[in-house]
């Protein structure tokens, strides 16, 4: 009996001295003192080797944007001076060194430079921009290596799901990669010229401030938008991005190109309130006057009585299409063209009519 009590004490003395030493044990048997061996590892996965390579083929291609009055060259992109240089990303567009960027990034601001991943920094001149669809197309010629454009894709067959990837500038970080997918389609943002641009791109992949102007891809490494816009109530990520469609971008850039202008296509009538129509049981347009001269009045369009408050003609549908809200309209009138007739079905009366009207450059000067 008393053997085995002794026992049992030796047993817990042996035990509380293992723990109390532990510590002094582990650093010397069990310590890392040298440079661990590096563990093999297995192929990269599949969606690793698409990103990887997604980012190699098209960041070359990506710039970073700067421009601020009475700076130029490198002091654009000097630290002290990030806090009051306005900028952004854009992205080489042609051989010619035409670079696409979204206009809020160059609106306002006398001297542009870009910097290339390579470090390359050139100046750049402002061929043209347009409010209406934030684009800008600036162009850089005394550039050393110019990187090749980005390949262009179609934003018509896009799918709710589908990967989206996009590189920019966030915050001044410039050639970051971020990945996500397409989160919705057909959303509607509105622009600083007054308009709305229709069709844009809804992703999560994350768009910060410094990613405007930067690309959209999809997983062929192809342009499918211009990353313009982020919605979030502390001005950072939040889940929410928006790109401009690149079927809309690769319209408006050729144009700015040509003639540094985009036409506004209309037909001159100013236009009421969605409250307006609302009140009066319609969906459509309602026309409140026309412009004097224009082909609205030309073609006899009926505005409001202002003094009986009677409601004028209301638009209806553009060539067969329906037109419910004024960003229907203007898309319908950009899509036929400037210098087009279109079929206007308009609401007069009580009853229905098509008038043909001619589309025409309303934001030409005159």
């Amino acid at each position: 009996m008393r053997l085995g009590l002794r026992l049992l004490i030796a047993a817990i003395v042996i035990l509380l001295g293992l723990y109390l030493l532990r510590p002094t044990i582990e650093r010397q048997f069990l310590a890392e003192t040298q440079p661990r061996t590096i563990e093999a590892r297995g192929n990269l996965a599949d969606f690793e080797k698409l990103t990887i390579d997604i980012f190699q083929r098209a960041a070359p291609s990506v710039v970073q944007v700067a421009g601020r009055a009475g700076l130029t060259g490198q002091d654009m992109f000097a630290e002290q001076d990030e806090t009051r240089v306005q900028g952004g990303t854009g992205f080489v567009w042609d051989r010619a060194g035409h670079i696409v960027t979204n206009n809020h990034v160059v609106q306002g601001v006398s001297e542009v430079s870009i910097r290339f991943a390579s470090g390359e920094v050139a100046p750049a001149q402002l061929v043209g921009g347009s409010a209406n669809y934030d684009l800008a197309v600036i162009r850089v010629t005394s550039v050393r290596d110019l990187p090749p454009p980005l390949p262009v894709g179609s934003s018509a067959d896009l799918k709710v799901g589908q990967a989206a990837f996009a590189i920019g500038n966030p915050f001044g970080l410039d050639q970051s990669l971020t990945a996500g997918i397409i989160s919705a389609l057909s959303r509607r943002l509105p622009t600083s010229g007054g308009r709305e641009v229709a069709n844009v791109i809804q992703t999560d992949a994350a768009i910060n401030p410094g990613n405007s102007g930067g690309p959209l891809l999809d997983s062929a490494g192809r342009l499918i938008g211009v990353n313009t816009a982020i919605y979030s109530p502390s001005g950072a990520y939040a889940g929410i991005g928006f790109a401009i469609p690149v079927d809309v971008v690769n319209r408006i850039v050729p144009q700015l190109i040509s003639t540094g202008r985009v036409p506004v296509a209309g037909i001159g009538i100013q236009a009421g309130s969605e409250a307006v129509t609302s009140r009066a049981g319609v969906n459509g347009v309602a026309v409140i006057r026309t412009v004097p001269g224009s082909p609205a009045e030309r073609a006899g369009l009926r505005g409001a009585n202002l003094q009986t408050g009677q409601l004028g003609d209301v638009i209806v549908g553009v060539n067969g299409k329906p037109v419910r809200r004024l960003p229907e309209l203007t898309d319908l009138l950009e899509q036929a063209g400037v210098g087009t007739t279109v079929q206007l079905e308009v609401m007069r009366g009580g009853g229905r009519t098509t008038v043909p009207v001619q589309v025409a450059d309303i934001g030409a000067k005159r």
